[in-house]
């Protein structure tokens, strides 16, 4: 009899440790064809990245209108 009731709480203690496992790790799932973020996503810290300016190459169309006043200035 004793045996059987250390045996019942080592099957408790592992249910319990692997439960916990499954709980406290974010697993990607499959479903119909589509992978699902874990649900930890929801709890995810957001990253805020500020706004650039609207047009990209700014630098570059700077530059160039430098280029092309500098050679209307050395055009006799």
């Amino acid at each position: 009899m004793k045996y059987q009731v250390s045996t019942s709480w080592a099957k408790a203690i592992v249910c319990g440790v692997g439960l916990a496992a499954l709980s406290a790790t974010g697993c990607q799932v499959h479903v119909g064809g589509q992978t699902l973020p874990s649900p930890h996503y929801l709890t995810d810290d957001v990253q805020y990245f500020a706004p650039g300016p609207e047009f990209k190459l700014s630098r570059e169309a700077a530059a160039m209108k430098a280029y092309e006043a500098d050679q209307e200035a050395q055009s006799p």
